[in-house]
């Protein structure tokens, strides 16, 4: 792995994929194809981050997210720390402030953070820039914010599998539909802004309870026509390219958002006679955990001529290696 890529990287943080460049994008793919290779080679390691400390501070439970981070920081030399809130100071009345702090007294020089309100890591950001050092902050989920890596993943998924030559021209002109509870979801909102920026159009497609009107406003004048909001299934999934599930989550029914699991799954559920209505070469996705039967079939999400999903949570640790590498080797201090 070289560092010609690392030259070309300026933001010091990542939390937030609205304002990154197809440039930027193209940067990513390219690191993490690299580290890919690394990751089939014998020895799966590399020294770029040697002596680098890699504290992450998980405010909320994670099992995908935190062990891939935690792969990709070992596979990358660096040293881990790992918090766990349900184990930590915090039941004895140290603030999450308090907690960062520590860690960057201890060292840290990257902190990976996850936290079930929003903005948490973009705060955490500002005070350790307030500090005058040189930790770097990568959001790992910050309440119904964002997920970055998350859709970088998902970005890099898309680009494996369309083994595009030109990356930033291997999702012009696909039809991209995401289907779910869009509402509540950091990962939609981080996929609408890459997804879009890397020129795919973007069907979004949930119930009137998920999907509210004003959610269709959420990306800059430039990318506003690629954004489609629809209250009906068929023509989000219609001569679609891709299909993106989002997770369900259970708590929306005690909030009356839903009528039953039930009968979402007979109005968005994606089943086999409903991935008919897409693109014959048609691949699902889903940033996991499935709700078997309510988001999936089992037998779509089963089936390796149509489903991405084991190739997504593989991926996971080739591009948080590339988004720790370029934060961890870049020295400008730009968000």
């Amino acid at each position: 792995m070289t560092t010609e890529t690392a030259t070309t990287w300026t933001k010091h943080h990542i939390l937030s994929l609205e304002t990154f460049t197809p440039q930027e994008y193209e940067t990513i793919l390219q690191t993490a194809n690299s580290f890919q290779d690394v990751l089939s080679s014998r020895t799966k390691k590399v020294p770029a981050l040697q002596a680098q400390v890699v504290a992450n501070l998980f405010f909320e439970p994670s099992t995908r997210t935190r062990s891939s981070f935690e792969l990709a920081a070992k596979r990358l030399s660096a040293d881990t720390l790992n918090f766990s809130g349900s184990s930590s100071s915090l039941s004895k009345g140290e603030t999450i402030f308090d907690t960062a702090k520590t860690y960057q007294a201890m060292g840290a020089n990257i902190m990976v953070i996850r936290h079930h309100q929003a903005g948490v890591p973009h705060t955490i950001a500002t005070e350790m820039d307030q500090l005058g050092g040189q930790v770097r902050v990568l959001n790992a989920g910050d309440g119904q914010h964002e997920h970055p890596s998350q859709a970088l993943l998902d970005l890099f998924t898309l680009y494996q599998y369309l083994s595009a030559e030109s990356p930033h021209q291997f999702l012009q002109g696909k039809k991209i539909a995401i289907v779910g509870d869009i509402l509540h979801s950091r990962v939609a909102r981080s996929n609408i802004y890459s997804l879009t920026a890397m020129g795919a159009t973007v069907h979004l497609a949930a119930p009137p309870t998920l999907l509210p009107k004003a959610f269709g406003g959420i990306l800059s004048d430039a990318y506003q026509e690629q954004l489609v909001c629809h209250w009906e299934l068929e023509p989000a999934l219609t001569d679609a390219d891709f299909i993106m599930t989002l997770r369900l989550q259970k708590e929306r029914m005690s909030e009356h958002l839903l009528p039953s699991l039930r009968e979402y799954h007979q109005r968005f559920g994606i089943t086999r006679d409903r991935v008919k209505l897409a693109h014959d070469s048609v691949k699902i996705l889903h940033p996991g955990p499935v709700n078997r039967g309510v988001e999936l079939s089992s037998d779509v999400m089963d089936d390796p001529e149509l489903s991405l999903i084991s190739e997504q949570v593989t991926n996971g640790v080739a591009i948080r290696m590339a988004l720790l590498y370029l934060i961890g080797t870049s020295g400008s201090v730009t968000n």
